[in-house]
């Protein structure tokens, strides 16, 4: 399967990878800064105009000025959230044990508003969960938090009851997860990562590149790799088929990772606004440029 980039999505990768920290401290990211990053990885303007209206009407982006009063886009609280718990996936290095248990969830939904059984399910299998019986969704424990938080945020912990426990049997607990999850299905995932991605830190072992040729391999592998954490729970290894290509694609994202992360940047630094809030050599295009004079009053 060719790999699918959204344009919404690497937006959504650039501000995880490049968009916040101290040295940001929550400054937004100028409209002309968006598309001079987008363009290396082949979107065009007008989709990322296009995108990045659809994350501000989700509330994940805020319309804002930046120093020079250029228009520019910054994360809200709701986005932030939901990127740091999505760094504790993304970037863990901690094997999962068996000993940490499980996270069940429990919901009922009233008939009058049933249309939110499906939010329920599908948001549940988004954050990894697999289905134990039904309206019994299971994850490893060490999710309880964040599912916490995505269920507040969306305003659905009101039907659900969360536990955490042990598996007493009857069945295996290896017999048990492969019917919880379709674990052929994640594993063609890693599969399919491993197939675009190994031979990208190959040549880059063998050859290095530059920080624009950082930048955008980085930004493919971390956009790939950020929806694998989610759709593979991360279970202990013993639960597992012996030939699990799970951990081998953690090594590849975690070497490209610490191979091209700050290298790539360096070309996004290359762009952003100095200390005057003027654009550095390679952030020529201004707001009228790219068709939003304006927009960042909101």
């Amino acid at each position: 399967m060719v790999e699918q980039h959204t344009p919404r999505s690497l937006i959504v990768s650039l501000y995880g990878a490049y968009g916040r920290g101290p040295a940001r401290d929550g400054a937004p990211i100028p409209v002309a800064e968006l598309i001079r990053l987008l363009a290396v990885l082949g979107v065009d303007a007008p989709s990322v105009r296009s995108s990045v209206s659809r994350l501000k009407r989700r509330g994940l982006l805020l319309p804002r000025r930046t120093a020079d009063g250029a228009a520019g886009y910054a994360l809200s609280d709701d986005a932030r959230q939901l990127l740091d718990d999505g760094d504790r996936r993304i970037y863990s290095r901690t094997e999962p044990e068996l000993s940490e248990g499980w996270v069940l969830a429990v919901f009922s939904v009233p008939e009058a508003e049933r249309h939110k059984r499906h939010l329920l399910r599908s948001r549940l299998a988004r954050l990894g969960f697999g289905t134990a019986a039904p309206g019994v969704w299971i994850a490893p424990a060490r999710l309880h938090e964040e599912t916490r938080h995505t269920l507040e945020r969306l305003e659905l912990s009101p039907y659900v009851d969360l536990f955490r426990g042990e598996h007493l049997g009857y069945a295996a607990t290896a017999e048990a997860v492969a019917r919880w999850w379709d674990l052929a299905s994640i594993a063609r995932l890693h599969e399919e990562f491993l197939a675009a991605h190994e031979p990208v830190l190959r040549a880059w072992r063998a050859s290095p590149g530059t920080p624009e040729d950082a930048y955008r391999d980085y930004l493919l592998a971390l956009d790939s790799w950020r929806r694998l954490p989610y759709a593979d729970p991360g279970l202990p290894p013993e639960l597992l088929p012996e030939d699990w290509p799970g951990g081998r694609s953690a090594e590849v994202f975690t070497a490209l990772h610490e191979l091209l992360r700050d290298l790539g940047a360096e070309f996004v630094a290359k762009g952003a606004p100095d200390e005057s809030g003027r654009m550095g050599q390679d952030g020529g295009l201004t707001e009228g440029d790219v068709g939003l004079r304006g927009e960042g009053a909101g």
